[in-house]
């Protein structure tokens, strides 16, 4: 199979939505040389066994592709802690991912989807979870899947992600810096699968704290905490 052409992107303000945020890790957020990191860490994994756990798989991340600063953990954390229980669209959770959108419906039309997913195998009859949204200027040279055909098509289907990990794993080890795409959840915007964390240009803004509403069939609204009303879903 030949690999989807590539192409540059520059978006100034992308949005992501995550679930939960892991604490700063100040091995990320300090000036310390991202080659000494694993021996950093080492040393104060021998006397903090919470240490490996807060800052993930290291390896994962080359030298040359980690960040470091203000907010650096943001973006580190989502390549860094991984798991084959967590596969996505572009990962079969062999490395991480960072997802973001165009605009803000994509990011919030997307996390629903996986919100929903996760919910109704809970079983839950209500609940509200809360999510934050995280902007960023991202850039890169990505490979485009925007007017996929023939293989790169199945890379999109709604639900079966098995094309586009392994599409993504091949372009992976190649060395790709990501994939552009169209929203499969707001087909009027465009997605990014960022593969390496010095795309995303620091600092990492956090921005508004959502609420998401699943009433035990589906996400049916959400509220941005610190305004007066809930918000329907848009409809693209």
């Amino acid at each position: 199979m030949t690999a989807p052409s590539s192409t540059d992107i520059d978006w100034p303000l992308s949005h992501r939505i995550i679930r939960t945020i892991y604490p700063p890790v100040w091995l990320f957020e300090d000036i310390a040389d991202p080659a000494d990191w694993e021996l950093i860490a080492s040393a104060e994994a021998k006397t903090n066994p919470r240490v490996r756990d807060q800052i993930g798989e290291l390896k994962l991340v080359p030298d040359h592709r980690r960040v470091a600063g203000p907010s650096a953990s943001l973006a580190m954390s989502a390549f860094t802690h991984v798991s084959r229980d967590r596969p996505s669209r572009f990962s079969d959770g062999r490395f991480g991912v960072w997802y973001c959108g165009d605009r803000f419906e994509v990011a919030l039309m997307e996390t629903v989807y996986h919100v929903e997913r996760f919910m109704r195998r809970t079983a839950e009859p209500t609940a509200d979870i809360q999510l934050r949204e995280l902007t960023a200027h991202v850039a890169g040279r990505l490979h485009d899947l925007r007017a996929a055909a023939g293989d790169f098509a199945a890379c999109l289907d709604p639900d079966d992600w098995s094309a586009g990990q392994a599409l993504a794993l091949r372009l992976h080890r190649q060395g790709s810096d990501g994939i552009v795409y169209p929203s499969v959840r707001w087909p009027a915007g465009q997605a990014a699968a960022l593969f390496w964390p010095d795309l995303i240009r620091l600092p990492i803004v956090q921005s508004r704290t959502l609420q998401y509403h699943w009433d035990g069939h589906s996400i049916t609204r959400y509220f941005i905490i610190g305004r007066d009303d809930w918000y329907a879903l848009p409809s693209d």
